[in-house]
C-alpha cells in the first residue's frame, strides 16, 4: 500500500493537472466561439459557389481539365487537414483513420496515391506507414491567424501540381463542425470538380424548356475563371471548419479530463483518510498494548 506521503504527492499532482485542463478548457471555449462564427459565415458562400458552378457545368460542354479531368484516374492526391497540436480527443485520430482507409482503398484498386498534409499531426501519424507517399507538409497556418491568403497559397500549389501532371484527382479530407461534441469527417472531391446530380436534372429541365440562358462572357470563360478560385474557397472553408472542430473537440476533451481528475482526487482523498485513520488506530493499539504490558 502507498504511504501517506505518496498519497499526498499524488493528490497534489492530480490537482495541478486539473488546474491545467480546466484552463485549457476555458481557452478552447473562448476560441471556439470565434472559430464557429467564421466557419458558419463561410458556408453560404462556399456552398453557393459550388451550386452555381454545378449548374453552369451541367449546361456546358467545356473540356477544361478542372472540370473534365485529365482523362485518366491513375494518380490520386489526398489532401489531409489536421491540427498542429494534440489534446483534442479523437479529432486528429479520426481524420488520420479516414485518410488511411482511403489510401488503402485506392492502393487495393491499383491506384497511385500521394498525400498532401496540412497540419503537423496528420504528417506525424502517417509518416511511419506512408512516409514515402507524403509529398508536402504545411503547418502553423493559424499563426498569427488563419486567412484566405494562406488557403489560396495552398490552392495555388495544388493547382500548379495538377497543371504539371502530378495527379489526376484530388480529394480533401477535413472535419465539418456540427457542435462541440460532434464533428463529421468529410471527403470532398476538389479536382476534377464534381457536378451535383441536382444540377444535371436542372440542366435537362432547362433543355426541355423553351426558355434559354445567355451568358456574358461565355460559359467556358466563366468556368475557366471560377473553377481555380473555387479550389481556394473550398480549402479555406475546410480549414475554418477544421479550426472550429478542433477547438470544440479540445474543449470537450479537457472538460472530461477535468471531471475525471476531480473524481480521482475524491478517490485518493478517501484512500488517504482511510490510511491515515488506520495508522492512527494502529498507533493507539500499540500504546494501549504497551501500557498493559507494564
Amino acid at each position: 500500500m502507498a504511504s501517506l506521503k505518496d498519497l499526498r504527492d499524488r493528490i497534489g499532482s492530480v490537482k495541478n493537472t486539473r488546474k491545467i485542463t480546466s484552463a485549457m478548457k476555458m481557452v478552447a471555449a473562448a476560441k471556439l466561439r470565434r472559430a464557429q462564427e467564421q466557419a458558419e459565415a463561410s458556408r453560404p458562400y462556399a456552398e453557393r459557389m459550388e451550386r452555381m458552378l454545378s449548374d453552369l457545368a451541367a449546361r456546358s460542354s467545356s473540356d477544361l481539365p478542372l472540370l473534365a479531368g485529365t482523362g485518366q484516374s491513375e494518380t490520386h492526391m489526398i489532401i489531409l487537414a489536421t491540427a498542429d497540436r494534440g489534446l483534442c480527443g479523437g479529432f486528429n485520430a479520426n481524420l488520420v483513420k479516414e485518410a488511411r482507409r482511403m489510401t488503402q482503398e485506392l492502393q487495393a484498386a491499383g491506384k497511385r496515391v500521394k498525400l498532401y498534409c496540412i497540419g503537423k499531426k496528420g504528417a506525424q501519424a502517417l509518416k511511419r506507414e506512408f512516409g514515402d507517399l507524403i509529398i508536402k507538409q504545411v503547418a502553423d497556418l493559424d499563426k498569427p491567424a488563419l486567412s484566405y491568403d494562406k488557403a489560396s497559397a495552398i490552392a495555388d500549389d495544388i493547382l500548379t501540381m495538377f497543371d504539371d501532371g502530378a495527379f489526376d484527382a484530388a480529394t480533401l479530407i477535413y472535419a465539418q463542425f456540427q457542435s462541440a461534441i460532434s464533428q463529421i469527417v468529410t471527403r470532398q472531391q476538389l479536382i476534377p470538380f464534381a457536378v451535383e446530380a441536382e444540377a444535371d436534372a436542372g440542366a435537362e429541365a432547362v433543355e426541355d424548356d423553351d426558355s434559354a440562358y445567355e451568358f456574358e462572357p461565355s460559359e467556358d470563360v466563366i468556368l475557366a475563371e471560377l473553377l481555380p478560385r473555387n479550389v481556394g474557397v473550398q480549402v479555406f472553408k475546410a480549414l475554418l471548419e477544421n479550426a472550429a472542430s478542433e477547438q470544440g473537440a479540445r474543449m470537450t476533451a479537457m472538460d472530461n479530463a477535468t471531471r475525471n481528475a476531480g473524481e480521482m482526487i475524491n478517490q485518493l482523498t478517501l484512500l488517504y483518510n482511510r490510511s491515515r485513520q488506520a495508522a492512527i488506530t494502529k498507533e493507539l493499539i500499540e500504546i494501549v498494548s504497551g501500557a498493559e504490558a507494564l
